[in-house]
């Protein structure tokens, strides 16, 4: 599985780039692997304000539907309109062209609890026994 090392992960396989006050947020090639092809992304309104944990988008495949969670509580800035026209996208390019949101982060100390590359990494190994 491809684990870029400049982002940050959650153990639902949600992946974050924190860039100053925004943090760009999408799943994992493990989540979009696991899912299968997927057939369509719902994704919040743009300026909605998103609790830590709560449901940020929806995720359908042909094997089945997947929340995906905020792992950071902040304000929806910017929605990738690219993946709910295409959501084959997601499959393809699940770091580069299927990121879901931005959000300006409104607690940093929140990021304590994401996991770093390597840490994600063993955590994918424990799932794999």
């Amino acid at each position: 599985m491809n684990v870029p090392e400049d982002l940050l992960y959650t153990k639902e396989h949600e992946w974050i780039k924190i860039d100053e006050k925004l943090a760009t947020i999408g799943i994992t090639d493990y989540a979009q692997h696991s899912l299968g092809d997927i057939t369509f992304v719902q994704l919040p309104e743009a300026g909605a304000d998103i609790n830590k944990s709560a449901v940020l988008a929806t995720v359908e495949s042909v094997k089945a539907a997947s929340d995906v969670y905020a792992p950071l509580t902040g304000k929806m800035t910017k929605i990738n309109q690219d993946i709910v026209d295409s959501p084959e996208l997601v499959n393809q390019s699940p770091y580069e062209k299927a990121w879901f949101v931005i959000i300006q982060v409104k607690d940093f100390a929140e990021k304590e609890s994401l996991l770093n590359p390597s840490d994600y990494k063993k955590y994918l190994d424990e799932l794999a026994k």
